[in-house]
């Protein structure tokens, strides 16, 4: 009776025949649940159903030498933890090109893999879902970041000349090195790092990976023909130019199931200097292009927002094209994210610089709390406590007299994108 109640509720719910299906996909590629289905579908309903928040990949730069640091990263993450909800943890290496940041984590080495696991395991702990992204930064990166001094490598030999990079001790900011461009058969080695990095990934105690396809970062650079001038099987058409990420989503897909696969894509960010002549139509292309892969999600960054409103440069079409469950990443507070669940926009959104300086967000979105206010002088830091761990949480600001009942919720629809786990 228990499971007929909770599939009547999926069904009612719209768009509930294809998230019933996503549940019991979910269920199957993830050991950290419940070994019962049924304890399986409660922490997925409140995963999907009751905390449609998700906390941003961050980069913080505080994973000394491309090792994280379980000292002050599992305390970080733990903090932002809500039961039954997901965490994607900040962009980590593919392989030893992959940097072009300080100090930020791989996941290609024994070392960083045991390193990441006592990080997974505070998240599991507090009864959260944690995902690894990963990535490569491509152009976006300088000679001193690449095994003896190499070029680092694009779809193109085209320089990032928008943004300054620091050095890899953050010790002053640098032009990016103009890059090479991949040959055929080293993309093929490039597709396997991502494959190997996702593998290292669930070996580490991850629920799943996110491929990082959007900011101008490597996969980026295929996409864009703002970047991308190939003449080969990797340049030209948008088909071509999705070459290189159809082939990481099948070996990573292939690696440890869709079931455990999420993509990021960015269509309309012109991040490091990546821009594309058909932006939108390059975003449903690219939607349309997953559909055949039964992805666990898609991420869109909007533009700018979450708005209602479909701009020369809006995910509505993006959105519309991709059949599956689809986060937004936006600059946006609980009543915009609300309201792009409530339109249909998203059935996820993720918050970044908000979740970053609150690290009790949802708590903060049940009650309409005030908000902590983020400092991003210490976003990039190497600090292992200032602006990462030492944000303070609303039981500390209001120690003294913290009532619960003083916070009116913005309204019931507003409580119910936040975890239920939060308020009772």
């Amino acid at each position: 009776m228990l499971m007929l109640m909770l599939m009547l509720l999926l069904l009612l719910d719209g768009g509930g025949a294809g998230r019933l299906h996503s549940l019991r996909r979910f269920y199957g590629c993830n050991r950290t649940l419940c070994d019962l289905w049924v304890d399986a579908a409660f922490y997925f309903i409140s995963f999907f159903y009751y905390c449609r928040i998700v906390l941003a990949p961050l980069t913080r730069c505080r994973s000394y030498h491309t090792i994280p640091q379980p000292s002050h990263a599992a305390l970080y993450y733990a903090q932002r933890t809500t039961r039954g909800g997901l965490l994607i943890a900040e962009a980590t290496g593919i392989n030893e090109t992959s940097n072009g940041y300080p100090h930020t984590p791989g996941i290609w080495t024994q070392e960083q893999m045991e390193a990441w696991k006592p990080i997974v395991k505070a998240v599991h702990d507090k009864g959260g879902v944690f995902f690894c992204q990963i990535w490569h930064v491509g152009r976006v990166s300088h000679a001193s970041y690449q095994p003896n001094g190499a070029a680092p490598v694009s779809s193109s030999s085209q320089t990032c000349t928008s943004d300054k990079i620091y050095l890899p001790q953050a010790d002053g900011a640098v032009e990016c090195s103009t890059p090479r461009p991949l040959e055929i058969h080293e993309i093929a080695e490039y597709v396997d790092d991502f494959r190997k990095a996702a593998r290292n990934a669930i070996e580490a105690g991850f629920d799943g990976v996110e491929i990082h396809g959007a900011h101008g970062f490597l996969i980026d650079q295929f996409l864009k023909d703002g970047i991308n001038d190939r003449s080969d099987k990797y340049g030209g058409s948008m088909e071509n130019r999705a070459r290189f990420l159809v082939e990481i989503v099948e070996a990573v897909t292939e690696e440890i199931g869709a079931d455990r696969v999420g993509v990021k894509l960015s269509p309309f960010s012109h991040s490091y200097g990546a821009t594309d002549s058909d932006a939108t139509g390059l975003s449903v292309f690219l939607a349309e292009t997953l559909n055949r892969y039964n992805l666990l999600y898609l991420m869109g960054v909007e533009a700018s927002g979450c708005g209602d409103e479909e701009s020369a440069e809006s995910l509505w079409p993006m959105r519309k094209a991709f059949k599956g469950t689809f986060f937004i990443g936006a600059s946006a507070g609980a009543e915009e994210g609300h309201e792009a669940v409530r339109n249909g926009k998203a059935d996820m959104v993720v918050y970044g610089r908000l979740f970053l300086a609150n690290p009790d967000l949802v708590k903060r979105f049940a009650l309409n709390a005030p908000l902590n206010d983020y400092n991003r002088d210490t976003f990039y830091s190497q600090d292992p406590v200032v602006g990462y761990t030492d944000y303070p949480f609303l039981e500390d600001v209001e120690s003294q007299r913290l009532d619960a009942t003083k916070y009116t919720p913005l309204n019931t629809k507003i409580a119910e994108f936040c975890s239920r786990a939060t308020v009772l």
